[in-house]
């Protein structure tokens, strides 16, 4: 069967948020976060890709901004 794992992500957006519409009128945005991960001595940089359905950032999506830290919750798929 299918799993779902519910992840936390921290860190910054790449860039500012895209929002548009699916051809039957639902909202969708879409942004990358940049996390820093240590691997052995070195930093290394994670991009996660996270979509939003219909309008729960219609509040907060003023505030969201290139290099805005945000910490996302949400299933993986």
């Amino acid at each position: 069967g299918s799993h779902m794992f519910i992840v936390q992500v921290a860190g910054h957006l790449g860039k500012d948020p895209e929002t548009r519409f699916t051809p039957s009128g639902q909202k969708v945005t879409t942004f990358s976060i940049a996390t820093n991960q240590r691997k052995g001595k070195e930093d290394i940089t994670v991009w996660v890709r996270v979509t939003v359905w219909g309008d729960r950032l219609d509040k907060i999506i003023s505030f969201l901004k290139k290099g805005s830290g945000v910490i996302v919750v949400g299933r993986m798929n």
